[in-house]
C-alpha cells in the first residue's frame, strides 16, 4: 500500500474510532507544525477560510487555486500526519479539484453544496469519489450540505429535514461522512445524527455557541473542526498582546517558543 493509501486509511479509521476525531484547523506551516506537534493531535485539516485571509482574500474561492493548493502542500510536506483540505465548492469541478489535491497529498477533503440543484450537488461528490478511487485510495470526503447554515427564516423542520435528505444522498453515493455546519442545537445533533447512523456526522465548534467535543462524541458524532476560529483565536491573542505593550505594558510571560 502506498503511503498515500495508507495516510488515507488512517484519516477513514479515525472517524470511526470510539474517540470523536478533533481537528483544529490550520492555514499555514507553522500552524500546521505547532498543531501537529499537539499530543493528541492525529490528523491536520485546512481552512480555505484563513488561508485565503493569510493572503488577502474574502472568503468563498477568491483565492487563486493554485495558490491555494501550493500552502496545502507546504502544509503536508512540513508533517506527518494525515492531511484533509477544505476544496470549497471544487472550483467549478469538484473532480478534478479533487485529483489535484490528491497530487499534493492530500487525503481528504471538505466540499461545500452550497444548496445547489440536489442532482448537481450529489455528482459533485460521486466526482470527488471517483478521483480518490482512480488515485487508488479511499478518500476521505467530508461532504458539506449548507442547509443549515444558508437556512434563513425557513421552518425549523424543514431546514432538518433538507440537511437530512441531502446528508443521506451524500453518503449513498460514497461520502463517508457530512458535514452540517450551523447545527449546534443538542437535539438537533441527536437527530441528524441518528439519521445518518453512527460515526457519519461532523459539525464545527463555534466559540462561545458549541457542545464540548466530549458531549459531541456522546451523540454520536465522528469529527468535529473549528474553521477559521482557530486563526481567529491566534489572532485575537495577537492584537491583545499589541494593544497591551503599545499601551505601555509588557507580552504575556506564558508565551512559549513554538517557532
Amino acid at each position: 500500500m502506498s503511503d498515500l493509501a495508507t495516510r488515507a486509511q488512517t484519516l477513514l479509521d479515525l472517524h470511526t474510532a470510539q474517540d470523536i476525531l478533533v481537528l483544529a484547523n490550520v492555514w499555514d506551516v507553522v500552524s500546521a507544525r505547532t498543531v501537529a506537534a499537539t499530543p493528541g493531535v492525529k490528523a491536520l485539516a485546512t481552512a480555505s477560510h484563513s488561508i485565503a485571509a493569510t493572503f488577502g482574500y474574502d472568503d468563498g474561492e477568491n483565492i487563486p487555486l493554485e495558490l491555494h493548493l501550493d500552502m496545502v502542500r507546504r502544509i503536508v510536506a512540513a508533517v506527518d500526519v494525515p492531511v484533509t483540505m477544505d476544496l470549497e465548492a471544487g472550483y467549478g469541478d469538484a473532480g478534478a479539484t479533487a485529483r489535484r489535491a490528491i497530487e499534493v497529498g492530500v487525503v481528504g477533503g471538505n466540499l461545500e453544496d452550497q444548496m445547489k440543484p440536489f442532482d448537481e450537488a450529489v455528482a459533485a461528490v460521486e466526482a470527488v469519489i471517483a478521483a480518490g478511487r482512480d488515485a487508488g485510495i479511499d478518500f476521505v470526503l467530508n461532504a458539506r450540505t449548507d442547509a443549515v447554515a444558508r437556512a434563513g427564516d425557513a421552518p425549523r423542520g424543514q431546514v432538518i429535514d433538507e440537511a437530512i435528505r441531502r446528508g443521506q444522498a451524500f453518503l449513498a453515493a460514497g461520502a463517508p461522512v457530512v458535514f452540517v455546519p450551523g447545527l449546534v442545537d443538542r437535539e438537533e445533533i441527536r437527530t441528524v445524527a441518528e439519521a445518518f447512523g453512527p460515526r457519519r456526522l461532523t459539525v464545527i465548534s463555534v466559540p462561545g455557541v458549541s457542545l464540548p467535543a466530549r458531549e459531541l462524541q456522546e451523540l454520536g458524532v465522528a469529527r468535529v473542526s473549528t474553521g477559521p476560529f482557530t486563526q481567529r483565536v491566534a489572532l485575537t491573542a495577537l492584537q491583545d498582546a499589541a494593544a497591551e505593550i503599545v499601551a505601555g505594558g509588557v507580552l504575556p510571560a506564558g508565551t512559549r517558543a513554538l517557532n
